[in-house]
């Protein structure tokens, strides 16, 4: 009895810890590959701070900026400045959600 009860907490808990809602969806850019420059695509189920880092292969961040966002769709625009062709981690963080995909630089 003691062990079914357990494992009924555990299973609550571990639905309530997966299920938490995401701020930021549909994250993509394009077009990708690029050149020069590009543009990240998201939806934000509000308004909000969010902070864009760009990392290389190696883990290195070598672009991170603050932007501000509406409720719904949002693009921020990102060109390649400096950064060496190659593949990038870009991360898009706000308050409740941290989201990484890649992009790559011709």
């Amino acid at each position: 009895m003691i062990k079914k009860i357990l494992f009924m907490l555990f299973l609550c808990i571990s639905t309530i810890g997966f299920s938490q809602e995401k701020s930021i969806e549909k994250l993509s850019v394009a077009p990708n590959p690029f050149t020069n420059s590009t543009n990240i695509l998201f939806t934000s189920k509000t308004a909000s701070t969010v902070i864009l880092n760009v990392k290389n292969i190696l883990g290195k961040t070598v672009f991170k900026k603050t932007f501000k966002t509406e409720k719904g769709k949002n693009s921020i625009p990102f060109s390649k400045g400096n950064l060496l062709s190659g593949m990038y981690i870009y991360t898009l963080q706000d308050s409740k959600s941290v989201i990484s995909k890649r992009f790559v630089i011709k």
